[in-house]
């Protein structure tokens, strides 16, 4: 098979890896503590990734002071923040609208590229004003429709959203902070100190919180579901995904990715019986749209002037 077909085959296969996670597996865990489930997510793989990666380690010393802060800040916002929030998000709606979750956080380049051209100084694609608003303004139609946002789903569904929102803008921060790194050290070697730069904020945060009881009450069923995620949709897929964008272009990637929320609705209604109503449906679409105007135009952009996309950074 073609490299490049066979690449954009594994980021569609990442990204519905991560549309049946977000709705299938991570949402079983509800009955343990958010900021205790994070930490195993992120530490049962960072454990595996020692046996494998180990001389990873080397790199410490190659590392700048500047570096390391870079790395510090990744893990913060697409490690912690990012992941407690979306988390957090998915426990919130009791498996009702866990489609609208996952999509809410296909905005994350909306926040990747305004920090972006805040931060790093880089130029934003044309009509970024226009299809971002459109993009939000879908999303809002997509939560909450025509109801009044604090009666939907008892009010639960606000605080949802507002997290949704949160981890879409950690994510997009880490994706900026990730620039500064990918162009130093090879993608293995970004996710081995991601997780565990991650694994000891969560393990920090754990302890203080005394969340460290909630070993005692995690179930056998439970940490089958930790040892699927971390091998399947958290560290593999990421792994797949980044290897893949080594040989595809971002407008390609872009494409690719749209199997997370077409995946999301699917086993959202196979395992959930979920449907999304007409005017979500509407909205997602609009919503789906406008990101990838968003995205196509920004490539636009990087093809004359600093790279923004992951494409561009693995291939670097």
């Amino acid at each position: 098979m073609n490299t490049k077909y066979l690449s954009a085959f594994l980021v569609c296969v990442s990204a519905a890896m991560w549309g049946f996670d977000g709705v299938v597996l991570t949402p079983r865990l509800y009955n343990l503590d958010v900021s205790y489930v994070v930490f195993i997510l992120h530490a049962l793989p960072f454990l595996g990734m020692n046996l494998i990666l180990y001389k990873e380690y080397k790199w410490i010393g190659r590392m700048s002071r500047s570096d390391l802060l870079f790395f510090f800040l990744i893990a913060l916002f697409g490690g912690a923040l990012g992941t407690l929030s979306i988390v957090k998000a998915l426990f919130l709606v009791e498996f009702k609208h866990l489609t609208v979750v996952a999509l809410l956080n296909k905005l994350q380049p909306v926040f990747a590229i305004l920090l972006a051209g805040i931060l790093l100084k880089e130029r934003i694609g044309k009509n970024f004003i226009l299809w971002a608003s459109v993009a939000i303004c879908g999303g809002y139609f997509l939560t909450f429709q025509f109801h009044v946002p604090e009666i939907v789903h008892g009010g639960k569904m606000l605080p949802a959203a507002l997290y949704a929102l949160l981890a879409a803008f950690s994510f997009g921060s880490a994706t900026v902070f990730g620039k500064r790194v990918l162009f130093k050290v090879p993608f293995q070697t970004a996710l081995f100190f991601r997780y565990g730069i991650t694994s000891v904020l969560m393990l920090a945060m754990v302890l203080i919180n005394g969340k460290y009881s909630q070993l005692s009450v995690t179930t056998p069923t439970n940490w089958t579901f930790f040892v699927i995620i971390g091998l399947t949709t958290g560290s593999g897929a990421i792994l797949l995904y980044y290897y893949a964008l080594r040989h595809i272009s971002a407008s390609v990637s872009t494409i690719c990715e749209l199997c997370f929320p077409i995946s999301s609705i699917f086993f959202d209604y196979v395992f959930n019986g979920n449907v999304l109503s007409p005017i979500q449906w509407v909205s997602a679409s609009v919503m789906l749209f406008a990101i990838v105007k968003i995205t196509v135009n920004q490539n636009s952009v990087s093809e004359n002037g600093p790279c923004l996309e992951p494409a561009c950074e693995a291939s670097a």
